[in-house]
């Protein structure tokens, strides 16, 4: 896997790319001088965990004939200052899966993310050696 990042403007703006080309720009704060152009860099380690999963568990839940109507993910990731740096990795993730649909199957849906928070998503696997990761299901009738 390969990507490519190009500064865009004098401060933090940056874009990159990937193997499907598409682009996503990241930036600094304000208080550091950037211009909010772009996610945050740690913003997008948890979007990227969601999304992992996200690909996985209606991937799963396709296969099972589930009518989801709506389907998203909170990721909510505490940081901690390591001693003698400026570094502040996550420590914590909660993954909130969100769900809405018709007649669907609540234990379908929890295989589903077990599945893929245990068996089949690489950003699982490259964050929990750090982090501590959890969830929660919601579960909403149409």
């Amino acid at each position: 896997m390969k990507v490519e990042l190009v500064r865009v403007n004098d401060a933090f703006h940056f874009e990159g790319t990937g193997s499907s080309e598409v682009k996503v720009h990241t930036d600094g704060s304000p208080e550091i001088g950037g211009t909010n152009l772009g996610v945050r860099p740690m913003e997008l380690l948890l979007m990227g965990l969601a999304s992992c999963s996200a690909i996985d568990v209606v991937l799963i839940l396709k296969k099972q004939r589930q009518d989801i109507t709506d389907f998203r993910i909170v990721a909510d990731g505490d940081r901690e200052q390591e001693p003698d740096t400026k570094r502040k990795p996550f420590r914590k993730i909660h993954l909130t899966f969100k769900f809405a649909g018709n007649n669907l199957d609540e234990s379908k849906i929890n295989r589903a993310i077990g599945l893929s928070m245990e068996k089949y998503c690489s950003a699982t696997a490259q964050l929990e050696a750090l982090a501590t990761i959890t969830y929660d299901v919601e579960i909403a009738s149409v």
